[in-house]
C-alpha cells in the first residue's frame, strides 16, 4: 500500500506511536545513564572514603608511636660537679712498666691497681657533687643514691682508667637518673597508688619531686639512646646503637650478596636464558620464594648457616646471609619486570646497527632499567631492614650487652630490639622506648624509600 493510500488518521497514529517510541528511548537513555552516573558517583564516594581512611589508620598509627615516642628520646638527669677527690680515689698512680720488669710482674700490678680501683668508693663522688650543687641535700645523703642510676658510678671509674689525670680535677658530668625515677618524674606512674605498689620509696619520691622543683633536675635530649648498647643492670642507660651496627652490618651483607647475584640472574633469565621446560621451573620457583613466610628463611638459616656450617650464633653475618636469601626472589622479580619495560625497539634498534646481545643488554637496555632495578633493589634492603621472625631463628634476640665492631660478633637488630624491649618487665619506662626505637626504624625505612624515589626520578627515561 502506498503512502498516499494511507488515511490521515492512520498517519497521525503512525506519527504519535513513532512520537511515544522515540520519547520511550529518550527516557530508556536518561536511565541508563542516570543509573551510570549512580554507580560511577557511588564508586568516586567509596574510593575516596578508602582513601580518607586509609590516611586516618595511618596519621592514627603515626600519631600514636610519636606520642608515645618522643618523649622518650628526652630523659631527666642531673649535671654534676664531680671532683675526682685524690682522698677517695686512693689507688695510687697508673703502673708504668718499669725497667727490667717482666711483662707479667707488670701485669699482675697492673691487675692489682684495677681491682683497687674498683673498690674505690664512686658513688661519694657523685653524692659530693650533688651536696656542692645544693648544700640543702646533705640531710638526705643516703637517698641520694637511689636518685641516679647506678651505672653512672662505673662510667666514673672507667673515665679515670682513660685519663688518670683527672684525679684532683673537678669536670661537670651529665648523670642519667634512675629508671623509676625517670617515670615517676614523667607522670607514667599512678601517684595516688598505695606506697606498697610504688617502686619508689616515699623519701625518695619526695626528694626527686624537690629537686626537680629547685631545677636540679633537669629534663634534656638523651642522646645515650643512640651511643648506648642494651643494659639490664641499668635501665636507664639502654640505648640502640648494637642494634643500629647489627642492622648495618646485616644490611651491608645483603647489599654486597643479594642485589649484584640478584640482578645477575635477572638479566641471564630474562635477555640470554633460553625459553625451556627448565627456565620455567626456574621462574615458577622464584615467584613461590617471594611468597614464603619469611620465618622459613630463619630455620633455613638456622640449618644451614649454623647447624651445618657452624658460623656464629647470633652474628650480623649469619643474619645477613638469611635476609639476603630472602629478599633475592624480589630483587630478582622487580629487575626483571625493568627488563621488560624497556621497549623492544630499542634491543631491535642495536642489533640492527651491528651490536652484539651483550653490546645491546649492558649498553642500552639495562641503563634504561636502571630506575626500576635500583627501585627494586632499595625496597627489597628496606624489606629486610624491618624483618623480625627469621632473626628470632637464628639467636639474634640474645641479649647483647656491647656494640659489635665485625659481622662476626654477636649482635641483635634493630627490629628484635623493638621486640625485647616490648616485653620488657618495666613496662612504664621502655614502653616509651620501644616507640622511639620503631620512630627510629621507620626513619630508616622511609630514607631508603626515598632513596628509591629520588633514584627513580633522576635516572628516569621518557620514551
Amino acid at each position: 500500500m502506498s503512502r498516499s493510500n494511507i488515511s490521515p488518521i492512520d498517519q497521525n497514529f503512525d506519527a504519535q506511536a513513532a512520537a511515544e517510541l522515540r520519547e520511550k528511548r529518550k527516557k530508556t537513555i536518561e536511565n541508563s545513564l542516570a543509573k551510570r552516573h549512580r554507580k560511577e558517583n557511588t564508586f568516586r564516594i567509596f574510593g575516596f572514603a578508602a582513601v580518607i581512611s586509609g590516611l586516618f589508620f595511618v596519621v592514627l598509627l603515626f600519631g600514636s608511636i610519636l606520642i608515645k615516642g618522643l618523649p622518650a628520646f628526652w630523659q631527666t638527669s642531673i649535671t654534676v660537679p664531680v671532683f675526682f677527690d685524690p682522698s677517695i680515689i686512693n689507688a695510687g698512680p697508673k703502673p708504668v712498666q718499669r725497667a727490667g720488669e717482666s711483662p707479667a710482674q707488670f701485669q699482675e700490678r697492673y691487675v692489682a691497681w684495677q681491682t683497687e680501683m674498683g673498690m674505690v668508693d664512686w658513688d661519694a663522688l657523685i653524692v659530693n657533687g650533688m651536696i656542692k650543687k645544693d648544700p640543702n641535700l646533705a640531710a638526705q645523703r643516703d637517698d641520694l643514691t637511689s636518685i641516679y642510676t647506678g651505672s653512672e658510678s662505673y662510667r666514673l671509674r672507667d673515665m679515670v682508667f682513660a685519663n688518670p689525670a683527672l684525679v684532683g680535677k673537678t669536670e661537670d658530668i651529665k648523670i642519667l637518673t634512675e629508671a623509676n625515677v625517670d617515670v615517676w618524674l614523667a607522670g607514667n606512674i599512678d601517684r595516688d597508688l598505695p606506697d606498697d605498689q610504688q617502686q619508689l620509696s616515699p623519701e625518695v619520691r619526695q626528694l626527686a619531686d624537690s629537686m626537680e622543683a629547685k631545677g636540679i633536675i633537669e629534663n634534656t635530649f638523651n642522646t645515650k639512646i643512640f651511643t648506648n648498647p642494651d643494659s639490664r643492670s641499668a635501665p636507664a642507660t639502654a640505648g640502640l646503637a648494637g642494634a643500629f651496627m647489627g642492622s648495618l652490618f646485616m644490611m651491608m651483607i645483603v647489599i654486597f650478596i643479594s642485589i649484584p647475584i640478584g640482578v645477575a640472574s635477572a638479566i641471564y633469565l630474562e635477555e640470554f636464558a633460553p625459553k625451556n621446560i627448565l627456565t620455567d621451573i626456574i621462574e615458577v620457583n622464584i615467584n613461590n620464594l617471594a611468597a614464603v613466610p619469611s620465618i622459613v628463611f630463619g630455620l633455613l638459616g638456622a640449618a644451614i648457616f649454623i647447624g651445618w656450617m657452624h658460623l656464629p650464633i647470633s652474628a650480623p653475618v649469619v643474619g645477613g646471609l638469611v635476609l639476603s636469601l630472602m629478599t633475592l626472589p624480589t630483587v630478582i622479580i622487580t629487575t626483571r619486570a625493568s627488563l621488560k619495560a624497556v621497549p623492544p625497539s630499542i634491543r631491535q634498534a642495536a642489533l640492527g646497527l651491528g651490536a652484539s646481545r651483550v653490546q645491546t643488554v649492558f649498553h642500552h637496555v639495562l641503563p634504561l632499567a636502571l630506575p626500576g632495578i635500583l627501585t627494586g633493589a632499595i625496597i627489597g634492603v628496606a624489606q629486610a631492614l624491618g624483618e623480625t621472625a627469621p632473626l628470632l631463628l637464628i639467636g639474634m634476640s640474645a641479649f647483647v650487652a656491647s656494640v659489635p665492631t665485625t659481622p662476626l660478633d654477636q649482635s641483635t637488630a634493630l627490629p628484635v630490639q623493638i621486640f625485647l624491649w616490648q616485653g620488657n618487665e618495666l613496662r612504664n619506662f621502655f614502653e616509651g622506648r620501644t616507640a622511639a626505637a620503631i620512630i627510629v626504624l621507620l626513619a630508616l625505612m622511609i630514607g631508603l624509600n626515598s632513596l628509591a624515589i629520588w633514584l627513580r626520578k633522576k635516572f628516569e627515561v621518557r620514551w
